[in-house]
């Protein structure tokens, strides 16, 4: 890289229209996700090299204009006013050019040195619409505007020639409005030019134009400036005596009315369809009668591809940690004279078992991260939204607020920090509260591993049913939250913009995937890593100092084992009374991940001394049995993926279309691992599944305790604890019991 100050360059947009997209053909795999400064937005940069020149692209939340309606709209607008990027490419819709430019209206009026990208341009002609690009550029004041096709790369040489070309001048155009409002602005302008650090931070006739607009969060940054506050809040009185309308209403028609007037030169409708092939999906998709099961289809064969598909995969991981890792850890141990001690306990049965009992279930994210970026990215996730309003309103909340309970089935974290983007405070906590109950990502391998052992075949059926009962317990909560904690308060209306079907970009899907995975993995080395030692250490240390000593005592008899001893009692209702169970819940408030390493831990911890009798394989032999048992897991996860299409038409009754075999496997084939092997001794199916409801519904994380308490407050949250605590223990006990009643065993 070389060593001349880089370009930096902002790219900005309404949501859904290509902007991550474009800002992945641009940086390819040189890029960093965050967040924004005391933000939870996520942040992305990239780097990339045109014409030899270094440049810094910074993707800015989608935003539909530069007001301070939502937190994505504030992050944007005060990073342009703070940084000052060399240039902005605003990314514009083609398809949807007229309601794209409002962004691009507010960008101009701002002053950015402004580059406009007309993203999709295939799509605008498959409809039948011609934009004449020279005409628009002189509509919009000369500034540069390049056709793209972000999926293709198709324009993205003009594209990054454009940037290379414009400078910092802002651009010569500016939109006036009717003389009294041009009267007014140029007051308020001259009294912040006069106050001079002011007028160096914001440009004044941009500052007078939001004051004019009674604009909150700037208004708040003003408060020491009570005289420029005074002036404006009369400005803004004058206005609306003279027009009998707000000004914000005034200058938003006057902006469309530009808007309308760029695009009568600019763009031919002339042969464009009324109806595209996106609404006529829609007749379909959204229906009021069949948006639901199909919504519910997708939902099933998402879950059997988490479920299923990636199985071989976990087991081969799984085969390869428990198996050649550890032989390989144990052998160096021993080289450097450290075998059959507390440090070798502590390594294999603590950071191997403990770290590694989670890592295998990283094929299962892989895969559920693809499937719901293929989701996002055809546009299906907006039509979910949608197809969702009808029922979310059963309990005061509208469309909107399933997004962040969507987001939910990934990671709780995000998902309460996505209820910012809902307008009053009362959705935001009712969908936060909410949102515990959406199965994250981190309770699928506890689901995996109890369904493949208990279960088999049917385990994605049975995952299926713990999502949807997820569901149904939000729902629940929301029905009891309107009668009893929001009575009275019908949802505001609902609208929200449905993108166009496209094609899924794989690069993209592939790029966020890797990202998410490489936080799942950091998770595992950090946070996991620690859990790990630490429920070794209470394992290795003696609750009796008189009957036993660190490092030689039985799991029961160890601290760990009293303290999981003291609350198993109260699982007893629920079919899993045992220390073991207990201490995997405990452990799963730190990441319900570890719930899985704990057992693994707990319930393995002998396994490798009654292994380690047979002589152990060579190196080679390791590497071989590596490599041969990797091919037969892509064999089997194809197989999988092909019986995802018999195991949904036999949900239909009578069906029973045969399964495919490739490997001629017994179908009975149980799985050996020591792991289930000692699940399948300590539970029942019935309580099996007890357990797993529990896990769904209790306490969240403690990241996700303290995401909640940072946005609700301590007092919501501690509500939220006891109330998921109560509801997973009444689930959980109400099964089990009911299950014993019916006769289905203990």
């Amino acid at each position: 890289m070389s060593t001349a100050q880089p370009r930096v360059i902002a790219l900005a947009g309404n949501p859904n229209v290509g902007k991550s997209t474009l800002f992945n053909a641009l940086t390819g795999g040189r890029q960093h996700v965050g967040n924004w400064p005391g933000k939870t937005v996520e942040k992305k940069e990239g780097w990339a090299t045109f014409d030899g020149q270094d440049v810094l692209i910074v993707d800015l939340p989608g935003a539909y204009s530069l007001a301070a309606y939502s937190v994505e709209e504030i992050v944007a607008r005060d990073y342009l006013l703070r940084s000052r990027p060399s240039a902005v490419v605003a990314v514009a819709d083609a398809a949807n050019l007229e309601r794209n430019l409002y962004l691009v209206c507010q960008l101009i009026e701002l002053g950015a040195p402004l580059i406009l990208a007309l993203n999709m341009s295939d799509m605008a002609r498959g409809r039948g619409l011609k934009i004449d690009v020279p005409a628009l550029s002189e509509a919009l004041g000369g500034i540069p505007v390049v056709e793209v096709i972000g999926t293709r790369g198709v324009g993205l040489e003009a594209l990054r020639a454009a940037i290379l070309r414009r400078d910092s001048t802002p651009p010569p155009l500016r939109l006036t409005y009717d003389p009294p409002v041009e009267a007014e602005i140029a007051a308020l302008q001259r009294l912040i030019e006069d106050d001079a650090e002011l007028a160096r931070t914001i440009p004044p006739r941009w500052l007078a134009i939001k004051l004019l607009e009674n604009d909150p969060h700037l208004a708040e940054q003003l408060d020491s400036r009570p005289a420029l506050r005074r002036a404006a809040d009369e400005a803004v009185a004058r206005l609306t005596e003279a027009f009998g309308d707000d000004p914000e209403i005034i200058l938003t028609d006057r902006r469309y009315g530009f808007i309308g007037g760029v695009v009568s030169r600019a763009l031919d409708r002339s042969a464009g369809s009324a109806e595209t092939a996106s609404d006529r999906a829609d007749h379909i998709i959204t229906h009021r009668l069949w948006g639901l099961p199909i919504f519910l289809l997708l939902m099933w064969l998402v879950f059997q591809i988490t479920a299923n598909v990636s199985a071989p995969l976990i087991d081969w991981v799984d085969g390869v940690i428990a198996g050649p890792v550890t032989r390989w850890a144990e052998a160096l141990l021993s080289a450097a004279g450290l075998g059959g001690g507390w440090v070798e306990s502590l390594l294999i049965d603590g950071v191997i078992a403990g770290v590694g009992g989670v890592l295998v279930f990283v094929p299962l994210l892989v895969l559920l991260y693809i499937t719901l970026g293929l989701l996002e990215d055809t546009g299906y996730m907006a039509r979910a939204a949608f197809i969702m309003d009808r029922v979310m309103r059963l309990v005061g909340l509208h469309g909107k607020s399933f997004l962040p309970l969507l987001i939910g089935f990934g990671c709780t974290v995000p998902a309460i920090y996505a209820t910012r983007t809902l307008e009053n405070e009362r959705d935001r906590k009712l969908t936060g509260f909410i949102s515990t109950f959406m199965s994250c990502g981190a309770r699928l391998p506890v689901y995996v591993l109890f369904a493949g052992v208990f279960f088999g075949a049917q385990s994605g059926s049975v995952i299926f049913a713990l999502y949807l009962l997820g569901i149904a317990t939000a729902i629940a909560t929301g029905l009891v939250f309107k009668r009893f904690v929001y009575p009275s308060q019908e949802p505001r209306a609902f609208v929200m913009e449905l993108p166009p079907y496209r094609l899924p970009n794989l690069r993209t899907i592939l790029a966020q995937t890797r990202e998410r995975t490489r936080g799942f993995i950091r998770n595992a080395t950090t946070i996991i890593l620690v859990s790990s030692v630490v429920v070794w250490l209470l394992g290795a240390l003696p609750a009796n100092l008189d009957l036993s000593r660190f490092d030689v005592v039985e799991p029961q008899e160890s601290l760990f084992g009293s303290i999981s001893g003291a609350i198993a009692p109260v699982f007893a209702p629920a079919g899993f009374g045992n220390w073991q169970a207990a201490g995997s819940l405990i452990t799963g408030f730190v990441a319900k991940e570890v719930v899985v390493s704990t057992m693994s831990q707990i319930y393995t911890a002998d396994a490798t001394a009654e292994e380690a009798e047979a002589a152990p394989p060579s190196l080679l032999e390791d590497a071989g049995e590596i490599a041969r048992s990797f091919g037969a897991a892509l064999a089997l996860t194809a197989q999988e993926l092909v019986n995802i299409v018999p195991r949904t038409v036999n949900l239909i009754p009578g069906a029973a279309m045969p399964e495919a075999n490739f490997l001629g496997a017994a179908p009975e084939e149980e799985d050996t691992a020591a792991l289930g092997l000692a699940l399948s001794g300590a539970f029942t199916p019935l309580s099996a599944l007890a357990f797993m409801v529990f896990v769904l519904l209790y306490t969240p994380c403690m990241t996700a305790t303290a995401a909640m308490r940072h946005e609700f407050g301590g007092r919501w949250t501690l509500a939220q604890m006891i109330y998921a605590a109560l509801a997973a223990w009444g689930a959980a006990a109400l099964i089990y019991q009911g299950g014993l009643l019916l006769g289905w065993g203990g």
